[in-house]
């Protein structure tokens, strides 16, 4: 029997109601069908701007030996499908994956996903998602996990970074200054990160590596500000490492003529 799925809309969350599919509240396995090569977003976080939509492809390979009768992949975020605060749907027309024989038992399956801020991608919901899959042999063998897969979806960082003055003699204090904001998918805008380690790094002019001076924490409006002594020519930049909901970045190198 072929898998259904309907679409609801709740709270600014989504509501997904799988049936004539056992329930999913556990790992089932009837048969010899099984899953692997299990890819989401090609092995990357998914992460997703203030406003505009990110699509993604989910893959994996499918095998019976009866052949592969048809397959659907489900992310969600929540404790388990049936209670998902968020999820996306295939953008297939019957929320089924496209699923490609390889040969007479195996085949690919893959579809993309779209995470949409403001509705499926909301603050609340950024960080670890779990992926529910369920496959069908022509047999009438099937195999579902209920978390094949973890992956991250975050809010989108920016860093910037001004050192100055510009030029300073060397010895003089310089005033390294910057801000780190990330996605606000609830107000389509750009917020800053509060009370978050950001490390101060510098670059001397010749070379291609950089060395961290201090970390210091950005302030409730993300805002980074710390002082350093000139000493030679070089790049000034702030890098953050990231976090389960946010993903790293670095900003680009600010340039400091030392006289």
């Amino acid at each position: 029997m072929r898998m259904r799925a309907t679409l609801g809309v709740l709270t600014g969350a989504l509501a997904l109601s799988v049936v004539a599919v056992p329930a999913a509240q556990a790992d089932e396995i009837e048969g010899d069908t099984t899953i692997s090569n299990i890819s989401v977003n090609g092995g990357k976080s998914v992460v997703v701007g203030a406003s505009a939509t990110k699509t993604i492809t989910i893959s994996f390979t499918v095998k019976d030996n009866s052949g592969v009768e048809d397959a659907m992949a489900l992310p969600f975020r929540g404790t388990d499908l049936d209670h998902a605060d968020s999820a996306a749907l295939p953008n297939t027309d019957d929320y089924y994956s496209t699923c490609t024989a390889v040969n007479s038992t195996t085949a690919n399956c893959k579809a993309t996903y779209d995470f949409t801020p403001g509705e499926n991608a909301i603050n609340s919901v950024a960080g670890g998602w779990k992926l529910w899959i369920l496959a069908s042999g022509k047999d009438g063998d099937f195999v579902q996990k209920d978390n094949a897969k973890s992956f991250n979806v975050q809010r989108l960082s920016k860093l910037t970074v001004n050192a100055s003055p510009e030029p300073v003699k060397k010895g003089a204090t310089l005033t390294v200054t910057g801000k780190l904001t990330r996605a606000n998918w609830d107000a389509a805008k750009y917020s800053g990160y509060s009370g978050q380690s950001v490390k101060l790094q510098y670059r001397k002019s010749g070379t291609s590596t950089y060395t961290t001076l201090k970390t210091i924490k950005t302030n409730t409006y993300g805002d980074l500000k710390t002082t350093v002594t000139a000493s030679a020519d070089g790049y000034y930049r702030y890098s953050f490492a990231g976090t389960t909901t946010t993903p790293a970045v670095s900003a680009a190198g600010d340039y400091v003529d030392v006289q």
